[in-house]
């Protein structure tokens, strides 16, 4: 194990670096500033993110910020797994290893989506950004999670409560389908170890943590009855 620390040390590194950097691209202030001359941080909510950009803006920078958001995440996971995977080879590790890269890739990519540093470190709240990294990385944990989202969504209408909810079931999520599906069965991953069950389930309830953390302006509007329901801006 600490040899594989020493080994990945360089490309943990790497990985973070560029997808932090890959994060921090604000495409809701971009497309904002592009589209209608604002900068969306002073409206609405003040959130850098689609929802926002939707309520206060309209659909056409939403659409592209909705977009935008999910390919950053998508590539920062498809560019750990590429750099892991070359490490992986040069080191004759276990391929799980490069599902660390995924991971490590998608988490840095959504700090650099709450914390850009190009815009004052004031951004997103990183729930679509993680929304690609789960997809990409596990299937099985995306349908939970986006099912966990439509479900509260469709009976409350308000995207931070459903937001939160399904934030809060990607760490149960991952590690109940790691650990029993995966490990406990070895039949569909047998590379699978315990270590890799804890370590990413420790990731994902960190990621959790964070993307609630973010909320916590809405959880207050939410506990005084003030939270708004979606509703959408048709002038653009």
């Amino acid at each position: 194990m600490f040899g594989y620390v020493k080994d990945f040390a360089l490309p943990t590194v790497i990985v973070a670096i560029i997808s932090y950097l890959l994060g921090s691209i604000s495409f809701s202030i971009i497309f904002t500033k592009l589209f209608n001359k604002v900068d969306i941080r002073t409206m609405g909510s003040g959130n850098a993110g689609a929802t926002n950009v939707l309520r206060s803006v309209g659909t056409k920078a939403a659409i592209f910020t909705f977009i935008f958001d999910f390919l950053k995440g998508a590539i920062s996971v498809i560019i750990g797994k590429a750099v892991f995977g070359y490490f992986c080879d040069m080191a004759d590790a276990s391929l799980m290893i490069v599902q660390y890269g995924a991971y490590i890739a998608g988490m840095a990519c959504v700090i650099g989506h709450i914390y850009p540093i190009y815009f004052g470190f004031k951004g997103g709240k990183g729930v679509l950004t993680s929304a690609a990294m789960i997809a990409l990385i596990d299937w099985r944990v995306f349908i939970v999670v986006i099912s966990i989202f439509i479900i509260v969504f469709l009976i409350t209408r308000i995207v931070s409560l459903s937001s939160m909810l399904a934030a809060g079931s990607f760490p149960i999520a991952t590690f109940l389908i790691t650990y029993f599906l995966d490990y406990r069965s070895g039949s569909l991953s047998p590379e699978v170890t315990l270590t890799y069950v804890w370590v990413t389930s420790v990731i994902a309830l960190i990621m959790a943590l964070t993307i609630i953390y973010e909320h916590r302006s809405n959880i207050e509007r939410i506990k005084n009855g003030t939270e708004k329901k979606l509703t959408i801006n048709h002038k653009s």
